[in-house]
């Protein structure tokens, strides 16, 4: 099979907003796949209420050539999941709605990349009170989006053998 032929496999991050762990997990894969790779790679949000990345995420993904000044947020919806083969949850609550409302079965992002049951926490989540320690919560912030970035490829690396998300029937 010439690679031209070989099929495009997409891939959806999911979390809750759109505009934190989907996006860092969508572009360090965009920045880190080889040329001439055949994934087609995405981001959205079980809420996506309309806001923007904050400057600080904006600031890190910069710092690390990704430039997601353009991004549109985007809510999941059953279309955007008929057009996707892999849909990787950043957390168990993002696996659980999707399961919830759409019958599938999505792996969350540390169990492909090393086979770990562990989610990937929102700062809301990880720090209930940021807003009183703005340099903890930048650290934290900077520290998720590092840790994503360093475990891209280890996920691409699994994506070869990964079992797509498929709706259960």
């Amino acid at each position: 099979m010439k690679p031209s032929d070989r099929p495009v496999l997409s891939i959806l991050f999911v979390c809750t907003g759109n505009i934190f762990r989907s996006v860092v997990a969508e572009y360090a894969t965009k920045l880190q796949l080889k040329p001439g790779n055949r994934y087609l790679v995405g981001s959205a949000g079980i809420e996506a209420k309309p806001q923007s990345v904050h400057p600080w995420i904006l600031r890190c993904l910069h710092e690390k050539g990704a430039d997601v000044s353009t991004h549109v947020q985007r809510r999941l919806t059953q279309e955007l999941l008929e057009q996707t083969d892999l849909i990787v949850a950043m957390s168990h609550d993002h696996q659980t709605f999707i399961h919830r409302e759409f019958g599938i079965d999505a792996p969350l992002f540390k169990q492909i990349c090393y086979g770990r049951d562990e989610p990937i926490l929102d700062l809301h989540e990880a720090h209930p009170n940021w807003e009183q320690d703005l340099n903890q919560a930048r650290m934290y912030v900077s520290s998720v989006i590092d840790m994503i970035w360093k475990d891209i490829p280890s996920f691409l690396s699994k994506l070869p053998h990964i079992r797509l998300s498929l709706p259960k029937g």
